[in-house]
């Protein structure tokens, strides 16, 4: 397959986990998801960004993506279900990780804010990914573009105010 069409098919194949990653930006707030507890080791369990409303609104959207993209490409529909679960689960992992190494919610932690929700999202959904002959070329594809996509779109949302920082 030519780059160019593989960096089509990954940006279809991943957009639900894009979305269910990016909805929590806008929609986000309320509840944290740790009920602001600490884990054993006295810092937070995730932080104060990572809230119910976000998770469940990220999820419903990432879903509702990944319906439309099962009907217009003959994705299977369980797809945006498991790519969003993913994202958002994978994202949680990172900030885990982030609050582990005393990072405040909304600072960044190089390489795994670009990459902890799109890893999330290839291992959930791993198992109806070998549909695709090309699998492992997708997923390569995908690690490759969404780093810059990523660090764009997270500078975009900070000029328009939806974010305190530009990553």
């Amino acid at each position: 397959m030519e780059i160019a069409q593989l960096v089509i098919e990954a940006l279809k194949f991943i957009f639900p986990a894009y979305c269910a990653n990016a909805v929590p930006v806008i929609v986000g707030g309320g509840l944290p998801i740790d009920l602001g507890r600490n884990f054993f080791d006295g810092k937070p369990i995730f932080g104060k960004n990572k809230t119910f409303r976000g998770f469940l609104v990220g999820l419903a959207v990432g879903t509702a993506v990944g319906l439309v993209e099962s009907i217009a490409f003959g994705y299977r529909l369980e797809f945006g279900l498991l790519l969003s679960l993913g994202a958002l689960f994978g994202d949680l992992a990172g900030a885990f990780v982030k609050r582990r190494l005393s990072i405040r919610p909304g600072d960044m932690l190089p390489v795994v804010d670009q990459v902890d929700f799109i890893i999330g999202a290839i291992v959930f959904s791993l198992p109806l990914s070998l549909q695709f002959a090309w699998w492992w070329q997708l997923f390569a594809a995908v690690l490759v573009i969404t780093p810059p996509i990523h660090l764009l779109t997270n500078f975009v949302a900070y000029k328009l105010g939806l974010k305190n920082n530009p990553w």
